[in-house]
């Protein structure tokens, strides 16, 4: 790619997300306006679950944006075998189809190994391929063979213009559908970093991106359940940043309660704060050109 002051000018490629529910049709990329995806680190219980999930939907319908629905049925990057890491397929896709079938809301998780794909599949909207695996060619390309929309999230090991290579897997098996997700970049141990350049690089690559804030300020070495393990502090400007920046979509993992969560307490935002943060965004989203 080039960057130098000459490429100044250059076109965007028209990326395009969309995604077509009983609410009609989300749209995410090149002019379209702002989309969220948010929700839960994991699924806890069915109550809390559908109990967020109806307050999203009453944010997006009060400020006009598209909403995806994000719960993991399975976290299975854990720092400890103890740790909680969901209902796993079985009962967690039930639960999150039963968001989709009552709110009419695209649903999204993570896929974790090939075999689960094809179930995951029949339940999802969006296959989310977490950071860890985005290199592992054979879960790439299964989830890019079921015609499903796919979220691929970027490794922390990547340069954001290497996410390129991971789009022509997707595109070899005839997906059409891809979201690339910016969550960070290693900088030292435990510690992630923002470069806000990843935003442009990947949108250059052909697909909109989302950006993730509630992954990078998490302090990787120190147990979620820990209060310092995570900076939710810089949630909000960093979040602001990537709209400036002209992300397509913003990826906010969220609770009504973060200390009591049970995976990510430290970096998830609080659910009451969403709101706001999101008003702000599309103020500045607004002062951009941005449709509205």
């Amino acid at each position: 790619m080039d960057f130098s002051r000459e490429s100044l000018n250059q076109e965007f490629p028209d990326r395009q997300f969309s995604l077509t529910t009983k609410r009609g049709t989300l749209k995410i990329g090149k002019g379209h306006e702002l989309a969220l995806i948010a929700g839960p680190c994991v699924v806890e219980s069915e109550e809390l679950i559908m109990a967020v999930a109806k307050r999203l939907v009453d944010i997006a319908d009060h400020l006009g944006i598209g909403l995806i629905f994000k719960s993991s049925y399975e976290k299975d990057n854990r720092g400890s075998e103890k740790n909680y890491r969901g209902p796993g397929a079985e009962d967690g896709l039930k639960i999150l189809k039963k968001v989709r079938d009552t709110y009419g809301i695209p649903v999204l998780s993570d896929i974790h190994r090939e075999e689960d794909v094809n179930l995951s599949a029949e339940y999802l909207d969006v296959l989310q391929i977490p950071a860890y695996l985005c290199q592992q060619t054979g879960l790439v390309l299964a989830c890019g063979k079921t015609g499903k929309a796919v979220n691929v999230k970027k490794g922390q090991f990547l340069a954001p213009e290497n996410m390129k290579g991971v789009l022509n897997k997707l595109r070899s098996v005839g997906a059409k559908n891809v979201l690339l997700t910016e969550r960070g970049a290693s900088f030292g141990y435990n510690r992630l970093v923002s470069d806000i350049r990843s935003i442009p690089i990947m949108q250059l690559c052909g697909a909109p991106v989302v950006y993730d804030s509630t992954h990078i300020i998490r302090l990787y070495g120190i147990p979620s359940s820990d209060p310092k393990g995570g900076e939710p502090f810089f949630v909000p400007h960093l979040t602001k940043a990537a709209v400036a920046a002209g992300t397509d979509c913003l990826f906010l993992e969220t609770h009504p309660t973060p200390n009591t969560a049970l995976c990510d307490g430290t970096s998830m935002l609080q659910l009451d704060l969403l709101e706001p943060l999101m008003k702000q965004c599309l103020a500045i989203s607004k002062a951009l050109g941005r449709p509205n």
